[in-house]
């Protein structure tokens, strides 16, 4: 009974060292909230709530002793002394001038944010959430105390991360022993006041919260927060949470390994490999080295050292940047004044969360980087050749070509009417009449696309407004496939989708210019040398009207009879009538030719412009805002100032 006794007060002293009352765990309550085990909040002759957690609580009522004229204020001074808070309530002060790293990361930085913003309706959310995340954890880190720098020690069961973490402190902060998990929750330790922002991050409670013992040795260690994080392979889930939790926020990283499972799978796999491009805010130590004889200790290291190198963890030797790796005993502390230079060297450069954040910025982008980089893809845009053969697509879906040449004919039979003789006029005059009686008159309107004499109107057959239709959407197609070729999948999708969109009311458009801007109505304009020609055509008809009454009037013996000069009038008139005409006709020809090239040109024109506002256009502005999208990945993706 004696010697349980002993053993109940030697835990009583180590947790009133560690800053926990014994009281606090047999009661069942909560020291940092005043509160038994009922949940009632305790309280003190003047009301308030009644402090009894550890130091905390002895400091006040020692206090209190001394002097019972003590007010609130020197309580509460010391509340935020031990709690780590500064006469900012943990809010970092005005910001130092940024180095060229911190300028490179706000650069890079505000390239994700636009990046984000652009890509926002075009990727889902969970595309963009490691990227949200990253903007979010740099506003909040940004907010808090430049002058700390957060360091967890993570390790596996049995690794001595809570031996180390008591060691580097000088006091018994976390407990160790051999039970197991021993550590529950992260245990945080601050060298420097004016952390209570980051503990407060960390959703650290303050009965969490120590200070490490004033020496010499500490002072080195000025500005840094260390928290002893639970087993990374324990048994609860929980504790399991809590290092992901804190790994994500924290600035620097401490892996504690030991001889017997410094290879272990969970280490590598799950954490080290996942955080390889972090190396530069790592540090791997392999404890527990007293254990190891002789040589042994360097051969594991070296071991350790391949295994990072296969985890894709860049080494900091030989000046250059990457992780650190280094072999101690936190029981012995061998090795453990190394470790305490090199911690202290770290974190007087300030520099570990602009590197850890620049080192969550460089994961986010590669893990974007296949929605942004196809490789092989020199950029984005729709090149002439598929700009020429879309509008000729659409050219034929209208029939540009078809009412060119019809606009032709209607010209040339324009020409022909009115420099014809009038009796080839008369005769195309019955014939017109007596065409659309018979199937060869029928033929005749379809072979000139079906236009109903007066009304202007092209009435195109069921076929062949199917065939149009399908030309229109393979016009689409093509151009659309040729615009999205090598981009990546979520932006050839939305190219896809938007030129889908235009081209669907495009044949609709289509058959409305081809109604209106057709084979034109009303009859072509007249060149000036029509009226001429009008004249000598007249000027033969009458020379055969007047030799030929003159030859009847020599035939009724009312004229002398002189029978050649009639013949001969009439001869020159019916042979100078065609001449006229088919001399018209030759000259026709070019005037013909323009007046149907500018009809087939004016509707393949307005075909042309209704696709690029329909189809090219929309598509153009979505490959832009790629490009803008590639622009900005581009500045996310370049590496930091210390990388390069």
């Amino acid at each position: 009974m004696t010697a349980l006794t002993d053993r109940t007060d030697d835990r009583d002293r180590d947790r009133e060292r560690e800053g926990e009352h014994p009281r606090d765990r047999d009661r069942g309550g909560d020291p940092d909230s005043g509160r038994g085990p009922e949940g009632e909040s305790e309280q003190g002759a003047d009301g308030r709530p009644r402090w009894d957690d550890g130091f905390i609580a002895r400091s006040r009522r020692a206090g209190t002793d001394d002097d019972p004229d003590t007010d609130g204020g020197a309580d509460e001074a010391l509340v935020r002394a031990v709690s780590g808070a500064g006469n900012d309530g943990g809010k970092s002060p005005a910001a130092p001038p940024l180095s060229p790293e911190g300028q490179a990361l706000r650069t890079r930085l505000e390239a994700l944010r636009q990046l984000v913003g652009l890509s926002r309706t075009r990727l889902d959310g969970k595309t963009l959430a490691e990227a949200g995340r990253v903007l979010d954890e740099y506003a909040a880190r940004r907010g808090l105390s430049a002058q700390h720098t957060v360091v967890a020690i993570a390790g596996a069961t049995g690794s001595g991360k809570s031996t180390l973490f008591n060691s580097l402190a000088g006091v018994q902060i976390s407990e160790t022993g051999l039970r197991r998990p021993t550590t529950a929750a992260p245990i945080a330790c601050s060298w420097s006041d004016g952390a209570a922002g980051l503990l407060d991050r960390l959703e650290i409670p303050g009965r969490l919260r120590r200070r490490p013992r004033e020496t010499s040795e500490a002072e080195a260690l000025r500005g840094m927060v260390l928290v002893d994080l639970p087993d990374l392979d324990s048994a609860v889930g929980a504790h399991r949470d809590h290092v992901d939790r804190v790994l994500a926020l924290v600035d620097a990283v401490v892996w504690v390994v030991d001889p017997e499972k410094y290879a272990d799978a969970v280490l590598h796999e799950r954490y080290l490999r996942p955080l390889a491009g972090h190396a530069e805010v790592t540090f791997v130590v392999l404890n527990q080295v007293d254990r190891l004889p002789g040589e042994a200790a360097d051969l594991v290291l070296d071991d350790l050292r391949r295994l990072l190198d296969e985890d894709g963890i860049a080494l900091g030797e030989h000046g250059e940047p990457g992780a650190t790796v280094l072999g101690l005993s936190a029981l012995t502390g061998e090795g453990l004044g190394e470790l305490r230079e090199l911690l202290g060297q770290f974190t007087q450069e300030r520099g570990a969360a602009t590197r850890r954040i620049a080192a969550d910025v460089d994961q986010a982008a590669v893990r974007l980087r296949p929605l942004y980089v196809a490789d092989g893809h020199s950029g984005p845009e729709i090149g002439e050749a598929a700009r020429a053969e879309f509008e000729d697509r659409l050219a034929e879906a209208v029939g540009a070509y078809a009412a060119g040449l019809a606009a032709e004919r209607a010209w040339r039979r324009n020409a022909g009417k009115a420099c014809g003789t009038p009796w080839l006029r008369l005769w195309r005059w019955y014939e017109g009449k007596r065409a659309p009686r018979t199937l060869a008159g029928l033929a005749a309107l379809a072979a000139i696309g079906g236009r109903h004499p007066g009304s202007g109107i092209v009435e195109a057959p069921v076929g062949e407004e199917v065939t149009a239709r399908q030309r229109v959407e393979q016009a689409v197609r093509t151009v659309s496939d040729e615009a999205v070729n090598g981009l990546p999948d979520p932006w050839a999708q939305a190219v896809r989708e938007t030129a889908v969109r235009g081209g669907e009311r495009l044949p609709e458009a289509l058959d409305e210019l081809t109604a209106t801007l057709g084979v034109p109505a009303g009859k072509p304009p007249r060149p000036a040398w029509w009226p001429a020609a009008v004249l000598t055509q007249a000027a033969m008809t009458l020379l055969q009207i007047f030799g030929g009454l003159w030859l009847v009037g020599q035939i009724a013996g009312v004229l002398e009879p002189r029978l050649l000069p009639p013949v001969l009038l009439m001869v020159a008139g019916i042979v100078g009538g065609p001449l006229v005409e088919w001399a018209c006709s030759i000259a026709a020809r070019g005037p013909a030719r323009r007046y149907g090239q500018d009809a087939e040109q004016r509707l393949r024109q307005a075909a042309a412009g209704c696709g690029r506002a329909r189809v090219l256009e929309p598509v153009a502005a979505e490959l832009l805002r790629y490009r803008e999208v590639r622009e900005q990945y581009a500045t996310v993706a370049r590496l930091s100032t210390t990388r390069q």
